[in-house]
């Protein structure tokens, strides 16, 4: 895993999250109007709460939408959580040129939503996959 920097506000957010849900954060990237945090492996039944409570509440403190995803050392098992609810076929990792290449196959029906508007979903996908597992790219197939 590559060093992971954080920005003053992103280190806000963590302790904000953190005590108001007990859940623990591996990371957190401020987009325009959102908030995506890498929780820790097992801890995402508290950062949802009961009902979504604990992250509702967080969302109203923000005033933001919040992406939650779940970290896991596997890389095939992390790339998964990052996709979240886009069903993904397939994960493949292979070394290209000394660099790490992700294959992922989702549904021709589910690639619009992968990839997102201006290509804005698959764009965060590989930058959080990137800084947590030096991934280099990341090819829908």
């Amino acid at each position: 895993m590559s060093d992971i920097k954080l920005s003053t506000d992103a280190i806000r957010y963590i302790a904000l999250f953190e005590s108001m849900t007990g859940a623990s954060i591996k990371d957190c990237l401020i987009d325009d109007d959102r908030i995506i945090c890498v929780v820790n492996n097992g801890d995402m039944g508290a950062a949802i709460g009961k009902h979504g409570d604990n992250i509702n509440r967080f969302k109203k403190a923000v005033d933001k939408q919040v992406d939650l995803i779940e970290y896991s050392d596997d890389p095939v098992t992390f790339i998964k959580n990052v996709f979240g609810t886009i069903p993904t076929e397939s994960v493949e990792i292979s070394d290209k040129n000394d660099k790490k290449v992700a294959y992922v196959e989702v549904s021709s029906m589910n690639k619009g939503l992968a990839i997102g508007k201006s290509g804005r979903n698959i764009d965060k996908i590989k930058r959080i996959v990137n800084r947590h597992h030096d991934i280099e790219d990341l090819i829908l197939q």
